[in-house]
């Protein structure tokens, strides 16, 4: 397995909503409730993440380019690290949720 192909593996497994879900979430008042937002900038990193891995999902293996998996390899890190901060209290309605949430991560599922 080369390398591309064990990111789009990570990235598959990290990224458990579809595109369509993934698409209304984002659409939502508690997804853009959440995140880091660079100065002078409106969305959100995590927001503007789940953006682009709409597009990715929706792209066939072909047309997938450095930039596309260099997201990727930053969407499975991202998940990666907030998963393992994963707060002890119920998190149904957590900023942890909707964080991860927008980087195409349901920890519910």
């Amino acid at each position: 397995m080369d390398d591309q192909d064990k990111i789009a593996k990570d990235f598959q497994e990290a990224v458990n909503m579809a595109p369509a879900e993934l698409e209304k979430w984002l659409e939502t008042d508690e997804s853009r409730s959440v995140g880091w937002t660079k100065e002078g900038e409106g969305e959100s990193v995590g927001h503007h993440s789940g953006r682009r891995i709409v597009a990715i999902k929706r792209k066939q293996k072909a047309e997938l380019d450095e930039d596309d998996y260099a997201h990727m390899r930053k969407v499975v890190g991202y998940v990666h690290r907030h998963m393992a901060q994963r707060p002890d209290s119920e998190i149904k309605d957590s900023r942890w949720r909707y964080s991860l949430m927008n980087w195409g991560h349901d920890p519910l599922k």
